[in-house]
């Protein structure tokens, strides 16, 4: 499977969303697929992890982002089941699984209860080991024209995590202990 393939699908290459997305996926790629090899995945599990990291944040057309080249009609935080309904369209289902669990460190039935309606009511955290690592190296990069490629330092990461709560600064705690053995 081709993940550039199904991105030049929904994306126009020479578009500001396309750069964005192909880099910004690239950069959270190589350092899942760097966490997975020191984690002593196998190859096809490194693959997978390739290919959803590739595609996690395919969703992003859909939103209102036009600074990062996006001129949907809903707001950012729905890019995650977006990119899950189009991916289950293509035959990934557990590609898709990625793309509406990676949103911060997960989406609890709560989380989506005070957003008020603008997300299916259904729990959206991730589950495996593949969807917890693609969503903490997701962390580590903006989606800043200027600074695509740029890893930002965990505590910088953990910082932005905070806002959130406390139990959302706990799993990505969790999460980088798990992940740095």
């Amino acid at each position: 499977m081709d993940p550039v393939r199904i991105i030049t699908k929904y994306y126009q290459p020479e578009s500001l969303s396309f750069r964005i997305l192909l880099l910004h996926s690239q950069a959270v790629a190589r350092k899942a697929i760097e966490k997975a090899k020191q984690l002593n995945l196998t190859g096809p599990d490194i693959e997978f992890i390739r290919e959803a990291s590739m595609l996690h944040d395919i969703g992003i057309f859909y939103t209102s982002a036009p600074e990062i080249g996006c001129f949907g009609d809903l707001p950012y935080i729905c890019h995650g089941f977006k990119g899950h309904n189009l991916l289950l369209a293509e035959g990934l289902p557990k590609h898709a699984l990625v793309c509406e669990r990676h949103t911060g460190t997960g989406l609890t039935l709560l989380d989506i209860d005070r957003i008020d309606g603008l997300l299916p009511r259904r729990p959206m955290e991730p589950i495996s080991l593949a969807e917890k690592l693609i969503t903490y190296c997701d962390k580590f990069f903006f989606k800043d024209p200027m600074n695509l490629e740029e890893e930002r330092p965990f505590e910088e990461v953990l910082e932005g995590i905070s806002k959130f709560g406390e139990d959302k600064s706990e799993i990505f705690k969790e999460w980088h202990r798990q992940f740095n053995p």
